[in-house]
């Protein structure tokens, strides 16, 4: 429910390693909003934000005696919907 430009500076300011993937993300989401459906930026707000999961990178790393250990890169799916204050 927060407006596009708060989030930016939320997302900017957050020490977080997550908060630059997201930032992008916030930013890519208002680029096409504005250059697909005409909307301005600065009367954007963000209505939903969701996190799934996504598949696992699974690789195997060998270990001693010819054992080896499972290496799992877990990966997610991002939403953010960003909708008009006018509507």
């Amino acid at each position: 429910g927060r407006s596009y430009e708060e989030t930016l500076m939320i997302l900017e300011l957050m020490p977080y390693r997550a908060s630059y993937p997201i930032l992008k993300l916030v930013y890519s989401a208002a680029a096409n909003a504005s250059h697909n459906m005409g909307l301005n930026e600065a009367d954007l707000f963000i209505s939903k934000a969701e996190v799934n999961g996504g598949p696992i990178l699974k690789r195997l790393r060998p270990r001693a005696r010819g054992h080896s250990y499972p290496i799992k890169k877990p990966t997610c799916h991002i939403t953010i919907v960003l909708k008009d204050k006018s509507k």
